[in-house]
């Protein structure tokens, strides 16, 4: 559906975007996720067109659109602002596309009124925008990319704008009309709870580039840089030296198994062992974790509604955070007291080192 080859934007000497290669399939949903300045809304722009590339090539469905106007490439936009002319109903504000490209009254009224069905707004048709709540005119604002059927649909921080409890219920309405429309969508967020929730496959970007891509499972369970470790969800690092010999990594805090399911194992030399919160948990003794452990002071421990969130620290100060379900007859562990932490090799991940995680 979209493939964009070597694309890059440079502004001056500082390169927005390097030389960047991503295909998009028919009715997926791929979400460009990073930090501010990763690139991720600059690649979105040039696909859109409303941005030139330097260098690269753009081709929306099998045709060259590096160079074709916006109003050419056959794409819907939906921006975090709902850009809703305040003047106008909601109707008004959907058959507005519409209208445009000329289309026969009749077939305005149709199409207008499916679409308002389809995300359960039809009985707001005839107010103006401002008597609408945020999640209303987020939908307002969606429905009146679709009703003139794009193949792709392209969407900037739509969501930035909401609170959290609206932010969630327009992430099911988006993914519910991806589902039944079956529309290609290119989605942009810093957010990664978002990212994870929504996406078929997460482009995670740093500094122009695509650090990883894959599902979201792929990438939050199994990270090839310490850089996919850190941005999506939290994890315990642990800095050694690998001795190929034992198969272990030696570390400050103990020697510790290899994993058995790893990415990218450096041959020797230094490596960073992953292990994230959920797969940790706290153990009576040795025995009780075959994979590895490690003796830490309790800092404290939270009840987050599902689960408990133990913050603890190992000796020398670095602090590590164990992830367990809650449950009504849970029993906390004193905050000063020391306990064990296990997992197992399975759930652990084995990363290079970054020079711009040095404090791991």
């Amino acid at each position: 559906m979209i493939r964009v080859t070597a694309l890059t934007r440079t502004y001056g000497s500082f390169k927005a975007l390097d030389a960047v290669d991503l295909s998009v399939a028919p009715g997926e949903f791929v979400t460009l996720l990073g930090p501010s300045g990763s690139g991720k809304s600059t690649l979105l722009n040039l696909i859109s067109g409303m941005t030139e590339p330097t260098a690269g090539k753009i081709e929306i469905n099998g045709k060259d659109a590096t160079n074709q106007p916006t109003n050419q490439r056959g794409l819907g936009m939906v921006f975090q602002n709902y850009a809703l002319m305040p003047h106008m109903t909601v109707f008004e504000n959907v058959a507005f596309p519409l209208r445009v490209r000329k289309m026969p009254k009749s077939e305005i009224e149709t199409r207008v009124r499916d679409v308002l069905r389809l995300i359960q707004l039809d009985h707001v048709a005839d107010r103006k925008p401002k008597q609408l709540s945020g999640g209303q005119q987020q939908r307002i604002s969606l429905a009146r990319c679709i009703v003139y059927r794009p193949s792709i649909i392209l969407m900037d921080e739509p969501l930035g704008a909401l609170d959290k409890k609206l932010r969630e219920d327009m992430q099911l309405e988006i993914k519910r009309l991806h589902a039944e429309l079956g529309i290609t969508m290119i989605y942009v967020t810093h957010d990664q709870e978002e990212a994870l929730a929504m996406s078929d496959r997460i482009v995670l970007m740093r500094k122009g580039r695509i650090e990883q891509q894959g599902k979201p499972e792929d990438l939050y369970f199994r990270p090839d840089t310490l850089f996919t470790a850190d941005f999506l969800g939290s994890s315990n690092l642990l800095k050694g030296k690998i001795n190929s010999t034992a198969r272990s990594l030696d570390t400050a805090y103990g020697t510790f198994p290899l994993p058995t399911a790893r990415s990218d194992e450096p041959i020797s030399g230094e490596a960073v062992l992953m292990i994230r919160p959920e797969s940790m948990r706290l153990v009576s003794d040795k025995a009780s974790a075959p994979g590895a452990g490690l003796e830490a002071t309790v800092r404290d421990s939270i009840v987050l509604g599902s689960f408990v969130r133990h913050f603890l620290e190992l000796p020398g100060g670095k602090r590590m955070i164990v992830q367990e379900p809650s449950g009504a007859s849970i029993s906390r562990p004193a905050r000063g007291s020391t306990v064990r932490i296990g997992w197992d090799l399975d759930d652990a991940r084995l990363l290079p080192t970054d020079p711009d995680f040095q404090n791991v």
